[in-house]
C-alpha cells in the first residue's frame, strides 16, 4: 500500500510517517512545502528506508500536486499540511485561509480527478483521510464534551481556517461521492513538537532558565493526546473507517494550562536540576485575544466503532516527552538559534484593538 501524506515534515505529520514506515510496512510519498515548523529531521530515522519518498511541494500549487499523484499513483491520502498555531493567525490570518482552505481545495480536486480515474477495485479503496482539530467546534464550559455532531463555532482566524476545510471535505463527499475521512484532534503533544506550542516551549525555557509565559490564570482546559497515539488513530481511521464519516480523537487528559506547566517544571527539575526550581520561573502574562476557556473530545464513536484508545495517560506521555527532548538537544537547538527563538506571538490583535 502507498499513502500520500501532506505535511509529513510537520509535528504529527512527521509522526504519521514515522508509523507508517517504520511500523506498518506501507510505502509513503512525503508531500511538505518545508514552511518554519516543517522539519525534515523529524523523519531522519526512516527517511533511508526503502518505500520512502520526500516531495518538496506547496499544497497549494494545483499543477504539482496533480503531478504527483500522477507520477505516485496513491491508494489513501493522509492531509495533515496546515497552518496550526492560533497566535500565528492572529498575527497573519492570510497564511492560514492559504494553506487550510484554498490548499485543502487544490488537495480535493487533484484527488478527486485521480480517484475518478481509477479502475474498479482500486477507486473502491481509495480514502481521503482530512485531519482537523477540535478547535472548529469552539468553546465549552465547564461540563460536557465535544462530540462529532458538536455544531461548529470557531473562534479564532486558525479554527475558522480549518473549520472551512472540514465544510469542503464534507462537501466532496456528498457533492461528488468523494470517499473521505475526517478526524478532530485535542491537542497534541510529544517528541518533534515545534517549540511555539505550551508544551514545548515549557520544557525549553525550563532547560534554559526562561521565563515560563502562561496566559491569563492559566485556567484554560485542554485535553492533551500523545502524538504517537494520534498517529495510530489516525492510521486506524484510514484502514477501518467508515466512508463519510467524522471521529474525535482525544487523550481524555483534561489539564488547566497552569498544571500542565507544573507537572513540566517537576518532571524538569527531577530529571535535570538546576539551581533554581522550575516553579520560580513561571510567569502570568496577557492573555490570547479571544482564548477558548476549554476542549474536551468524547472518543467514544471511535473506540466503539474502531475499536482504538490512547495507550499513554498524560504522565506517562510527559515524562516521554521531556526526556526526548533532554536526549535530542541537537534537534531543538538548531530550531532556537534559527527560526523561532521562543519570543511570544499573536499580540498584533490588542495592538489594533
Amino acid at each position: 500500500m502507498k499513502v500520500l501524506v501532506t505535511g509529513g515534515a510537520g509535528f504529527i505529520g512527521s509522526a504519521v510517517v514515522r508509523l507508517l514506515i517504520g511500523e506498518e510496512n506501507v510505502d509513503v510519498v512525503n508531500v511538505d512545502a518545508l514552511t518554519y515548523a516543517g522539519n525534515l529531521d523529524s523523519v531522519a530515522t526512516v527517511a533511508g528506508r526503502p518505500g520512502y519518498k520526500f516531495v518538496h511541494a506547496n499544497i497549494c500549487d494545483a499543477q504539482a500536486i496533480a503531478d504527483i499523484f500522477a507520477a505516485e499513483q496513491p491508494d489513501a491520502v493522509m492531509h495533515l499540511a496546515a497552518e496550526s498555531h492560533v497566535d500565528r493567525s492572529i498575527d497573519g490570518p492570510a497564511a492560514f485561509i492559504t494553506t487550510n482552505v484554498v490548499g485543502t481545495y487544490t488537495m480535493l480536486e487533484a484527488a478527486r480527478a485521480y480517484w475518478q480515474a481509477l479502475p474498479g477495485a482500486r477507486k473502491d479503496a481509495f480514502r481521503f483521510h482530512h485531519i482537523s482539530t477540535d478547535e472548529v467546534y469552539g468553546s465549552l464550559g465547564d461540563e460536557g464534551l465535544f462530540t462529532e455532531t458538536t455544531p461548529y463555532a470557531p473562534n479564532s482566524p486558525y479554527s475558522a481556517s480549518k473549520a472551512g476545510s472540514d465544510h469542503l471535505v464534507r462537501a466532496w463527499h456528498h457533492t461528488y461521492g468523494m470517499p473521505v475521512v475526517t478526524t478532530n484532534c485535542s491537542n497534541n503533544y510529544g517528541p518533534y513538537h515545534f517549540p511555539e506550542k505550551l508544551i514545548p516551549l515549557t520544557i525549553l525555557n525550563c532547560l534554559d532558565g526562561k521565563p515560563l509565559p502562561v496566559y491569563g490564570t492559566g485556567a484554560n482546559v485542554r485535553d492533551w493526546l500523545f502524538v504517537e497515539d494520534h498517529a495510530r488513530a489516525l492510521w486506524t481511521v484510514v484502514k477501518t473507517g467508515r466512508i463519510g464519516e467524522v471521529y474525535n480523537v482525544g487523550g481524555e487528559a483534561e489539564r488547566k494550562n497552569i498544571d500542565v506547566v507544573r507537572a513540566i517544571c517537576d518532571l524538569v527539575d527531577e530529571l535535570a536540576p538546576a539551581a533554581k526550581p522550575c516553579r520560580e520561573l513561571i510567569t502570568f502574562v496577557t492573555d490570547r485575544p479571544g482564548h477558548d476557556a476549554r476542549y474536551a473530545m468524547d472518543i467514544t464513536k471511535i473506540g466503539r466503532e474502531l475499536n482504538w484508545r490512547p495507550r499513554e495517560s498524560f504522565e506517562t506521555g510527559l515524562r516521554k516527552t521531556v526526556e526526548w527532548y533532554l536526549a535530542n538537544r541537537p534537534w531543538w537547538t538548531k530550531i532556537r538559534s534559527g527560526n523561532y527563538g521562543g519570543q511570544r506571538l499573536g499580540l498584533s490583535a490588542r495592538k489594533s484593538a
